[in-house]
């Protein structure tokens, strides 16, 4: 454990980003599940609402530095692929 308090205040901050960052990356996976399993359904509404909502996830985790840009990219690529194919 830390003998300085500062560096003890840095561990308990970098324990809350990442349990944060966690919880961003966890919501892109989860909502693209739900984007696979409208198209799978055949439900091309949902699918829709499902692809915007993804996409903003997508944004806040960059945004907020949970994904790299390149990387939230290619997801938003890759979900706009899964939704053509509806």
């Amino acid at each position: 454990m830390a003998n300085i308090a500062s560096q003890e205040k840095r561990i308990h901050r970098a324990e809350r980003e990442r349990i944060e960052n966690r919880r961003r990356t966890s919501q892109v996976k989860t909502w693209f599940r739900r984007l696979e399993t409208a198209v799978a359904e055949g439900d091309a509404g949902r699918a829709d609402q499902e692809l915007r909502e993804l996409e903003s996830r997508v944004d806040r985790a960059v945004k907020s530095g949970a994904l790299h840009r390149n990387s939230g990219a290619r997801r938003k690529a890759r979900a706009a692929r899964i939704r053509a194919k509806l």
